[in-house]
């Protein structure tokens, strides 16, 4: 039976320190249930393994507020309190991976049990078997303290690569008084950015997303424009140290562990083979997409030359001319779009669309939250509590820029056979609202909404028992963006857009012309976005092959940007600096997955559009064999499974709109 109580989100700044010391206590108290888990003569999956997942179940529902609330509601106290069980979290988790009892524990079960066991409890096994392995747990001792000693220092150079990023972020302001230098803003961004100084009005912009985006896209100001870029490429250079002790320490790691270099060991959990299938697969797709992305960059200049301007279209350029080409070519423009993705209208659009798929309910429910702008959803399907799902959109101080899901609580089952149902938080930076507007979204913006659901549908959908790999956990990180980009698709889908684009002043419905016109602009200049990804994918598979120094780490980045990219940044551009999916989040050595997972994404896509969006028995199959399944198989495993066959990679570059004769 679903035992459907939820954890409440009653966490801030006043009760940190309980919660602190709570995570201490449950650290432990776990400590203590393994010492008692491993006295058990005859170790079984159910008296040995459940509980042992069970206690960590435990431990993540009092650790996770923590680092959610140090990413959307930063202050002094978050910092202090996540800084400093940082290192205690990750000493504990590295001593289990390198305890040789729970080691041996876990392959003399899997031995003795592996015929009878689900195919959820093998995989549950055949993942713990392989991370003790990666955490050293055949090391002699004095390798495998240096290997925790790393793991540490990892998280803690981790913590500070990203808090430097945040601080530098929060700290920049630029003013602007000139108001021909904003004439072209939009209303809405103008009114964000109005400030009043010594008794006039002036327009401060600044780092965050939002703010930064607006300026970029309409200051005609070329000056200014690259001002304000130079600022945000050129954030936290004391990060320049930081990656390159993060550089050195992970290759150190993988060495210890009987690895080439740090690439090795990050696809030792992932789909791909080799660091060079993926290079591979990253210039195969530059090769079929440089051609294009050249003729797009050409046709841009001749587009800006064309409105007098002599020059060439440099990184700060890109995205003001780019917004008036697409005006010009498609007639699009954000700001035409945005008073039709009001925030709630589009949320609930969403709620209805995935209604229609997947046959899933939402209903708002009033509970105790972070913030006042954040709403909560409990999801329902035949008539059955799910899950619940936090949505914290608007972007503000002291909150980490981009978009995210997390996880608080799995799907899974306690001893007593009851069914905890999973918590998922999504964040994004959204255009606040204000008192004269609401919260409006750019198309862009609601393609990311779309995406972080399929993350969270991913965790909440599934219906795999034990917690190691129900959910996202236990999926191969080149597979787990798999169901988020399959589901931004549908944002642009005209069918699914007239449920929700409705004006938010009139209510009426957005057009057909100017979905119409939204759906032809999707692709404009899709391979110069192509290989701006292509770019980020390969600089972190080659700075991942040996030890290099920070220097080393540039000249990398310059010769992949020769190869790949065609809008060849300014010298002064420290594109690494910021780059917090590989420095600071799960990506090192893994953001080729986004391109990896795209055909994944793009086959099943075409597979549901090529059948008829709604179809019922693909949209069940998807349900099933992907979303349900979690982590319990391998992503290939469940993609044949659904699509009755390998995934195609040409689907992707289908998907793009890049022809490659």
């Amino acid at each position: 039976m679903v035992k459907a109580v939820f954890p409440e989100f009653t966490y801030s700044d006043e009760n940190l320190d309980q919660l602190k010391e709570e995570v201490l206590n449950q650290i432990e108290e776990n400590k203590k249930t393994i010492e008692e888990l491993l006295k058990i003569e005859n170790k079984t999956y159910k008296n040995f393994v459940k509980p042992y997942q069970l206690i960590h179940v435990k431990l993540g529902l009092l650790y996770s507020p923590i680092s959610h609330l140090n990413y959307v509601k930063n202050s002094q106290k978050t910092q202090e309190v996540y800084s400093s069980l940082l290192p205690v979290i990750t000493e504990y988790y590295t001593n289990l991976g390198q305890d040789e009892r729970l080691y041996k524990a876990f392959k003399e079960i899997y031995e003795k049990e592996k015929d009878n066991l689900s195919q959820e409890e093998k995989k549950v096994l055949e993942d713990a078997i392989r991370d003790f392995e990666l955490s050293g747990v055949s090391l002699p001792e004095e390798k495998r303290n240096r290997v925790k000693e790393i793991n540490i220092k990892l998280s803690q150079l981790q913590n500070q690569f990203a808090q430097n990023l945040l601080n530098a972020t929060d700290s920049y302001e630029m003013i602007v008084e000139n108001f021909e230098d904003v004439k072209e803003l939009p209303e809405t961004d103008l009114e964000a950015a109005k400030v009043e100084k010594d008794g006039k009005t002036v327009y401060r912009f600044t780092l965050h997303q939002p703010s930064y985006i607006a300026f970029m896209t309409y200051s005609p100001n070329r000056e200014k424009r690259e001002e304000l870029y130079k600022a945000y490429v050129t954030r936290a250079p004391e990060n320049d140290k930081i990656l390159e002790e993060i550089l050195s320490l992970r290759h150190e790691k993988a060495n210890l562990l009987g690895f080439k270099n740090y690439a090795e060991l990050s696809l030792a959990t992932k789909m791909a083979q080799s660091p060079e299938e993926v290079i591979n697969f990253l210039r195969e797709l530059a090769k079929k997409s440089k051609p294009q992305a050249e003729k797009e960059y050409e046709e841009l200049n001749q587009f800006a030359k064309s409105l007098g301007f002599e020059d060439n279209i440099q990184a700060y350029d890109f995205s003001y001319y780019a917004e008036k080409m697409k005006k010009a070519k498609y007639n699009v423009n954000d700001e035409e779009y945005k008073p039709y993705f009001e925030k709630n209208q589009v949320i609930e659009g969403l709620f209805s669309f995935l209604n229609k798929l997947f046959k899933l309910e939402f209903e708002k429910v009033d509970v105790p939250v972070w913030h006042p702008s954040v709403n909560v959803y409990h999801i329902y399907r035949k008539g059955e509590l799910i899950g619940r799902i936090y949505m914290d959109l608007e972007a503000r101080e002291g909150k980490r820029d981009g978009a995210w899901m997390d996880e608080w609580v799995p799907y899974h089952e306690d001893l007593e056979g009851n069914i905890v149902p999973p918590v998922a938080y999504i964040v994004a930076n959204f255009s606040p609202a204000t008192e004269k507007t609401p919260s409006l979204l750019r198309p862009y913006d609601v393609e990311t909404l779309f995406h972080e659901m399929g993350h969270a549908l991913h965790h909440l959908l599934s219906k795999v028992k034990e917690p190691f790999v129900s959910g996202i956990a236990g999926v191969e990180w080149d597979a787990v963006e798999f169901p988020s980009q399959f589901l931004e698709q549908f944002a642009y889908e005209p069918s699914v857009l007239k449920t929700f684009a409705k004006h938010y002043k009139t209510g009426q419905v957005m057009p057909d012309e100017m979905i119409e016109r939204l759906k032809k602009a999707r692709n404009f200049l899709s391979a110069l976005a192509m290989v701006r990804q292509l770019e980020f994918g390969l600089f972190d598979m080659l700075i991942h092959l040996d030890k290099y120094t920070a220097e080393e780490v540039q000249k990398i980045l310059d010769k992949v940007r020769e190869e790949v990219s065609v809008i060849k940044p300014p010298p002064y551009n420290k594109f690494q600096w910021s780059f917090s999916h590989i420095f600071a989040g799960g990506y090192a050595a893994g953001y080729y997955s986004y391109k990896w997972a795209e055909v994944l994404s793009a086959d099943a896509y075409f597979m549901f559009v090529d059948n008829g969006i709604y179809n019922d028995d693909v949209a069940e199959s998807f349900y099933e064999e992907i979303l349900t399944k979690g982590g319990s198989k391998p992503a290939m495993e469940l993609f044949k499974a659904f699509a009755g066959r390998k995934p195609d990679v040409d689907a992707l570059l289908r998907l793009s709109g890049i022809k490659t004769n």
